[in-house]
């Protein structure tokens, strides 16, 4: 690990300015991901910006959306009363990454913006075009089990680790950013990019930008029929194989609107369009369930080690939505 300066910051106007000022400079709270990286590395800031007081911890509702702030901790933010009442699914998905210790620490601005676990990331002696771009990415001939079967390319077949962030996507959250240019919201799906030519970038933060919230739409008719399921080596502290975030508004046995969205297949959390337009006004029914996963897995690629996750992710789809509808 090299040498660094070390900054805390008193103000998100502070915050933004240094970063505008050094583009080598990176944001730290719970750390849980950026110290890994700097001992591996992977990361070396000149300057570390310590956030952790800024007042961006709080969960509140105003109106009809629920804000969170950047600085929230995982476990405070799964634990809290009114994120159980209305997002069951959020509270499942958080539960379901790292572990209690890590999610003590973790952020949900952290979580957000934390990198892929591929293996050949973390190795620097490896080609990888997210660390040096134009290097390679070694996973695509490499061991790639792991890696994703949607929106990939010839430059990067890494995918994004959060179980948060899928849950995110499928609630239809909103990410709040602040810069020297003023303050700006991103729709949770446009938050996070596929690699294309360019993996090295995760999200689309302008230079000099600050996360400081979510805020996720209170939507009554998901909260009663969701489920979280992470098909993953291990119970405890591993990332997703495939993981699949439902949600379903039901009028009996059918479906009046779904949301689904899927992890560990792509380099962000992978909406599945087709298949929530497939099940609006259709039968709670598996045979039902296995066309709209079929209609998810159309434009799937799998690599040499991960042909098992195309029938995994569809059969991980219908186990979900089987779940969700199982007492109805």
């Amino acid at each position: 690990m090299i040498n660094f300066d070390y900054v805390r910051a008193a103000s998100q106007k502070a915050v933004t300015d240094l970063l505008g000022k050094d583009p080598t400079a990176k944001i730290i709270a719970g750390g849980t991901n950026l110290v890994d990286l700097m001992k591996r590395g992977v990361e070396a800031p000149e300057k570390l910006i310590d956030i952790t007081r800024l007042p961006l911890g709080k969960i509140e509702q105003v109106d009809n959306l629920v804000h969170i702030g950047a600085l929230v901790p995982n476990s405070e933010l799964a634990a809290h009363p009114l994120i159980a009442e209305k997002f069951p699914l959020l509270v499942q998905a958080l539960h379901a990454g790292a572990s209690p210790q890590l999610r003590n620490m973790a952020t949900v601005g952290g979580n957000m913006m934390q990198r892929t676990r591929c293996t050949y990331f973390y190795d620097t002696v490896l080609p990888c075009n997210k660390r040096k771009p134009g290097s390679g990415c070694a996973a695509i001939g490499g061991h790639n089990r792991m890696h994703a079967i949607f929106g990939a390319s010839q430059n990067c077949i890494a995918v994004h680790p959060s179980d948060m962030c899928v849950a995110l996507a499928a609630l239809e959250a909103k990410v709040m950013v602040s810069g020297n240019k003023g303050e700006r919201k991103i729709l949770f799906k446009d938050f996070h990019r596929l690699p294309g030519d360019t993996p090295a970038q995760d999200n689309n933060l302008q230079r000099g930008e600050l996360i400081t919230g979510i805020s996720i739409p209170l939507a009554e008719r998901f909260s009663k029929h969701a489920t979280y399921l992470k098909v993953r080596d291990r119970h405890s502290y591993a990332f997703a194989l495939v993981s699949v975030a439902a949600a379903l508004q039901l009028d009996g046995n059918k479906i009046q609107d779904a949301r689904i969205a899927m992890g560990g297949v792509a380099h962000k959390p992978w909406r599945l369009y087709a298949a929530e337009d497939f099940l609006k006004g259709k039968s709670a029914t598996t045979q039902n369930f296995k066309e709209a996963a079929a209609l998810a897995m159309k434009d799937a690629k799998a690599y040499e080690g991960n042909h098992f996750k195309l029938t995994l992710a569809p059969n991980s789809i219908v186990q979900a939505l089987q779940t969700i509808t199982r007492n109805i």
